[in-house]
């Protein structure tokens, strides 16, 4: 994903001396590949709930960390890391019983027509595994992605993520189509113009002699810009691919597990039927669980013909965490509290459109939202630098948001699950002074 709102060496000049010898110690030890976030990196030395806070004691909201969902440090998650720790931890070639209910646990929240789970370390290798299982069901190994998509770092599936940045080549045998985005193509044209482009790519691969495998969709199009209305408009799309052979692998690394509030999953906001659904490491809070699930005849016909093994994927300790997250979703609410509170938030920005004319456009599904800038709302101009200062503003203002999209225009602000009304509040009215301040 492009850094647009990243640390770069010119913000170093404003740094205290400590934080030039850690990022100096960094860079020696971890290479140049890595990024940090904002113009101030951001010093994190504990996180509990909705808070992460800094070596002085100072504290975050985060509205941005997908990944420890349910809220840092959520204690049953840690009882049962802890717990399961202490008595047992191995790799899944033995009789276990923990990661069989939570595997039964895990298939209870899909579709029916989802029989089967395995079991990785991290959302990038569940997509890797998805590929895999596609490339040998079809006997394809065309995919199209959507044009600025986000999928993961594993070779073969970091070619297909060009968000990662212009010398992300997109390899011979991919395609790819665009984003269903409602406010630059227009609501009424975005089911056509996907189905569309899904039609020509299947027909540009066989042209090419490549036979197509899948389509492979991030169920919010977070990296393309959080892309999440109208619902349904990829439905045409995904039953034209499925019609014509191809397998259609739901990324549900960034949207599952109640982040898009009505839904479980975000997948079902659009009335589709996923052939494979990869999951991340929400999945854990944090933890290195991450998966797939699939319909019998794709996973089964992969495993007649292909041993699978991940050391520790689907190990004790990772289902414990997985099984904890589940329990948290249910009995603290948080799909119901992230559709209410989802709602709550985008009325608040488009209150504050209403104030600033810099927000062309505010979107969302539950606790995932993008605030798309632009210079002028009649030509739809992105403020990619009015963008960046205010995420820049709001982390400086104690909240934590990112940003996104192809523009580099997009606010990306993806809350905790286990926000409340308070901190819903707080987010609003940082981002409000926030907007205020670089419109003066």
């Amino acid at each position: 994903m492009s850094m647009i709102n990243g640390f770069t060496q010119d913000d170093a000049e404003r740094l205290s001396d400590n934080e030039k010898r850690l990022i100096e110690r960094r860079t020696r030890l971890l290479g140049p590949a890595y990024r940090l976030f904002y113009e101030h990196p951001l010093h994190t030395v504990r996180g509990e709930g909705v808070w992460l806070y800094d070596e002085q004691g100072r504290r975050y909201l985060d509205a941005y960390n997908n990944v420890a969902s349910v809220g840092h440090c959520h204690p049953r998650v840690v009882e049962a890391i802890t717990r399961q720790a202490g008595q047992l931890n191995t790799h899944t070639r033995y009789l276990q019983e923990g990661v069989l209910d939570y595997a039964e646990q895990l298939l209870g929240t899909f579709p029916d027509h989802l029989e089967r789970v395995m079991f990785t370390c991290t959302g990038s290798e569940a997509n890797d595994l998805a590929l895999r299982i596609s490339k040998q069901f079809t006997g394809g190994s065309g995919v199209i992605i959507t044009r600025f998509a986000y999928h993961g770092v594993t070779g073969d599936i970091a070619e297909l993520s060009p968000s990662l940045g212009p010398s992300m080549i997109l390899p011979p045998h991919v395609r790819t189509v665009r984003a269903p985005d409602a406010y630059r193509l227009g609501e009424e044209q975005v089911a056509s113009t996907f189905a569309a482009d899904v039609r020509a790519a299947i027909a540009d691969l066989r042209a090419h002699g490549i036979r197509p495998a899948a389509i492979l969709l991030d169920g919010i199009f977070a990296s393309d810009g959080v892309l999440a209305d109208p619902a349904g408009c990829i439905a045409e799309g995904i039953a034209l691919a499925q019609a014509e052979g191809l397998l259609y692998i739901a990324d549900e690394v960034q949207s599952g597990f109640a982040r898009t509030g009505l839904n479980l999953w975000g997948f079902q906001r659009h009335n589709v039927r996923p052939d494979i659904v990869t999951l991340g490491k929400p999945m854990g809070n944090g933890h290195p669980i991450a998966g797939l699930v699939g319909r019998a005849e794709v996973v089964d016909h992969f495993g007649r013909n292909m041993r699978y093994f991940n050391t520790f994927g689907g190990n004790p300790v990772s289902c414990a965490a997985g099984q904890a997250v589940l329990d948290v979703i249910r009995d603290e609410q948080l799909q119901q509290r992230s559709h209410s509170l989802g709602e709550y938030l985008v009325a608040g920005f488009k209150t504050l459109a209403e104030r600033y004319p810099i927000i062309g456009d505010v979107r969302g599904a539950g606790m995932f939202l993008g605030v798309e800038l632009v210079t002028d709302r009649n030509s739809k101009t992105p403020a990619a630098a009015q963008t960046r200062q205010v995420v820049n503003a709001m982390r400086e203002q104690g909240v934590l948001i990112s940003a996104a999209g192809p523009l580099e225009n997009v606010l990306k602000i993806r809350p905790l699950l286990a926000f409340e009304r308070e901190h819903a509040d707080l987010l609003l009215a940082v981002a409000g002074e926030a907007l205020a301040k670089i419109e003066r």
